[in-house]
């Protein structure tokens, strides 16, 4: 996970320190007010583009959710470039899946090589080291589009 990064690289990460400390709040996307991860991609989209393509449904909180509906994959497909995780960048997002048998239902920014910034139950959003236990868990990777 090393290269030269976009400029849109580079503002996805600037966006995302903005949002450290945020606290948890399952489905918002506040800055500073509360946000979940994907409340956090979604506002880093909305710095970035101004807007948010489309209205998201409601989820359920539970990341270790089973079944064969990929909607949080196949929306990033939709509107994101997919890369190979292994060619992810700073300022890229990565998918996460709890086990092999669950949907892909945790997003991060990669800040730097070896960290993220993500928000999880429990907690803030926060920079956190990308560890053996979170890399084993990427589903997939993707670039804000330009």
């Amino acid at each position: 996970m090393s290269g030269t990064r976009s400029a849109k690289q580079e503002q996805a990460i600037i966006e995302a320190r903005k949002w450290l400390g945020t606290p948890y709040q399952h489905q918002a996307s506040l800055c500073s007010v509360g946000c979940d991860c994907l409340g956090l991609v979604r506002g880093i989209w909305r710095s970035l583009y101004g807007g948010e393509p489309f209205e998201v449904p409601p989820y359920s909180v539970n990341w270790a959710e089973t079944g064969d509906e990929e909607k949080l994959l196949l929306a990033a497909r939709q509107y994101m470039r997919e890369i190979p995780p292994a060619g992810a960048l700073a300022g890229d997002v990565l998918l996460f899946r709890f086990s092999a048998h669950h949907v892909a239902k945790h997003c991060a920014i990669l800040s730097a090589p070896q960290r993220i910034i993500h928000a999880y139950w429990g907690q803030s959003v926060q920079e956190t080291a990308l560890t053996p236990w979170w890399r084993r868990k990427i589903a997939a990777a993707f670039q804000f589009p330009d």
